[in-house]
């Protein structure tokens, strides 16, 4: 694995700086060729890697996966290797980081195939997925860190991409102060591990971390720290609000952040950290809390969203929400195995959407929509396997994933039966809005506009195909993970088992009173959102409903506090430094030493007047002034 397991980092890389610099000179089929080309063999690379980690034992499949390749800083006793860690659990986020991102950038190849900037946006892309697979690997935090950024980084570039437009600009901003916000409680959490520890490594933080005992202070800093930075990169309560921005972004970017990359990160640093989460109960809870709270807020504001984009990003926020609620309750595997069914089909689902957007040139209101699966046949087809999988539908693969998380809560008792709540609430709402979604788009009489119509067609194979293949992987992917199977968490447990204090990574039974509850909320979610929005978009609200959709509308209004709590004070603070320390202080000092050397050279101006004797009787008086005063010395 020493030998090739670095191709991982390089491919992409290699990709990113041949379009970027050359790019403008290459043909657009040989753009697409070499921005595909690298992310497929880096696909490749991860199915060796995982096909050999899968062979070895589960002891050596969490230590010999280590890999060193050079010592990158040296400072007393802090030494910090350039290292790469390949087991089970990086092996899973690989394949689906190359293999979603592989199809997504076949997918773009169609779909930015008119753009002029072409070649720039597969370098970004590119350079995405090296930032993410640098995050992915590291077997350290430092490096971890780098790749955290540097996927702050793209996707500042890939939400801006169409940096014409101001709000694409905000978008892109907005995104990327949310991100370092994140990255703050990230190098806020290495400065305390190099403080108390003295190391960097996963080895070396979780070993030293395993000797203290449960709820340990520093440990649970350590925790809330890392959380922060989870919450700003997945996008959950209260560093959400740049997501839904996000969709200024082209399609394919949209699918790229919100499916198999970006917005799972935060997950997977959890994951990864499990060890000190099973040291601080008190950080797990907190964890599990703020991703019911995000899943139930998301879900509730995307019954009302009209742009097809916004709704599918805030069905993420949503989902990801379950995947923070699994992994703080300590089903870790049951978390990431949601992580990998979502990749599918939220993918297939912003590629549809991308199917329809392309197909309506451009058009995103799903007001301006309906009777599209005559149009549109296959997208209605691969769309509506997105819509069933979301849906947590048996048997397609959100269903196992997402009831997996809700029995795992169920079986915590106590507190936890209010989060099982919650996401039982969830699910339900998920089934109507993206039913509602589903209807509005493709059913009904069209609305679609003269000009738009006129532009309607079905997406080439070039977009249909990857399609394919992700609606294939949301029917069957659940089926690695039936009930007393095993496979998936089988495959996790040396990672999630090699140190095991809670006792929270345990299997449970199936529930069968709470899969009836949630079969029954299905039915009634599907009924009435077939009811409501079969004929199309329904009447304008009156009353208190209109007063609840209006603040659905506003998002809880997040945005107003947040500007009434940070934006407005420093836009104040600003303007007040501007006038009176800027134009008042700093200026007034300045103007008065420039109106000072101006009058000055007023007054001494008239004695240089070009006359030889005003010079001659100057000098005159200069000498008699010195012999004066040499005089009185004496």
């Amino acid at each position: 694995m020493h030998g090739y397991a670095w191709l991982l980092l390089v491919l992409p890389l290699l990709g990113f700086v041949i379009n970027g610099a050359v790019g403008r000179r290459l043909s657009k089929n040989w753009i697409g060729l070499i921005g595909c080309g690298v992310i497929g063999a880096a696909f490749v690379v991860s199915l060796i890697a995982y096909f050999q980690v899968m062979g070895w034992s589960a002891h050596d499949q969490v230590t010999k996966g280590n890999l060193d390749y050079y010592q990158w800083v040296s400072a007393g006793s802090l030494k910090i290797d350039f290292g790469m860690l390949i087991d089970p659990l990086s092996a899973t986020m690989l394949l689906i980081v190359t293999g979603v991102g592989f199809l997504i950038h076949v997918y773009s190849v169609g779909y930015m195939h008119e753009d002029e900037d072409f070649s720039r946006f597969f370098a970004y892309m590119n350079l995405f997925i090296f930032s993410m697979l640098l995050l992915v690997v590291a077997n350290n935090f430092l490096f971890l860190l780098i790749g955290w950024g540097l996927v702050g980084l793209s996707s500042y570039l890939l939400i801006g991409f169409w940096y014409q437009n101001m709000s694409a600009l905000l978008a892109a901003r907005k995104a990327l102060i949310m991100n370092v916000i994140g990255d703050v409680g990230i190098m806020l959490a290495i400065f305390l591990m190099i403080r108390q520890w003295g190391t960097l490594t996963y080895t070396g933080v979780f070993a030293k971390a395993a000797t203290l005992h449960s709820n340990d202070h520093v440990v649970t800093a350590l925790c809330l720290l890392l959380l922060v930075g989870a919450i700003a990169k997945s996008a959950q309560i209260p560093l959400h609000t740049w997501l839904p921005d996000a969709m200024e972004g082209p399609t394919p970017v949209s699918a790229l952040i919100h499916a198999a990359t970006m917005v799972t990160a935060g997950v997977y640093l959890i994951a990864r950290c499990h060890v000190l989460y099973d040291l601080s109960p008190f950080a797990a809870a907190v964890v599990a809390i703020i991703g019911a709270v995000t899943a139930l807020v998301a879900a509730t504001i995307a019954l009302v969203q009209m742009d097809i984009k916004r709704v599918l990003a805030y069905s993420t926020m949503s989902q990801i929400g379950y995947m923070f609620l699994g992994v703080g309750i300590g089903a870790y595997s049951s978390g990431m195995f949601h992580l990998m069914t979502h990749a599918f089909f939220k993918a297939l689902l912003f590629m549809g959407a991308g199917s329809i957007i392309h197909a309506l040139g451009g058009e995103q209101d799903l007001r301006k929509m309906g009777g599209l699966r005559s149009k549109l046949p296959t997208t209605y087809v691969l769309f509506t396997v997105g819509v069933v999988a979301i849906a947590g539908i048996p048997p397609l693969s959100g269903f196992w994933s997402k009831d997996e998380i809700l029995t795992h809560a169920a079986a915590r008792g106590d507190w936890y039966l209010v989060l099982w709540a919650m996401g039982v609430a969830t699910a339900g709402m998920t089934v109507f809005y993206m039913f509602r979604l589903w209807y509005l788009a493709f059913h009904g009489r069209s609305r679609v506009e003269k000009d738009a119509a006129a532009h309607l067609h079905e997406s080439p194979p070039v977009m249909l195909a990857p399609m394919w293949v992700l609606a294939i992987l949301s029917v069957i992917g659940g089926f690695i993970q039936l009930p007393n199977f095993g496979h998936f968490h089988d495959w996790l447990n040396p990672v999630f088992n090699q140190y095991v204090y809670s006792g929270n990574n345990v299997e449970v039974d199936f529930n069968w009173w709470s899969f009836g509850l949630l079969m029954a909320l299905i039915v009634v979610a599907f009924v009435g959102a077939r009811d409501l929005y079969r004929q199309g978009p329904r009447p304008k609200l009156k009353g208190p409903t209109a007063a609840i959709q209006k603040f659905l509308l506003e998002k809880w209004y997040f945005d107003y506090l947040y500007n009434l709590l940070f934006e407005l004070p420093t836009y104040m603070l600003a303007r007040l430094s501007w006038r009176g320390l800027d134009r008042k202080l700093i200026d007034g000092v300045v103007n008065g030493v420039t109106r000072s050397i101006e009058g000055a050279s007023m007054d001494i101006g008239p004695v240089e007047s070009g006359y030889v004797r005003t010079y001659a009787i100057t000098l005159f008086v200069g000498v008699l002034l010195v012999v004066v005063l040499a005089v009185a010395q004496r």
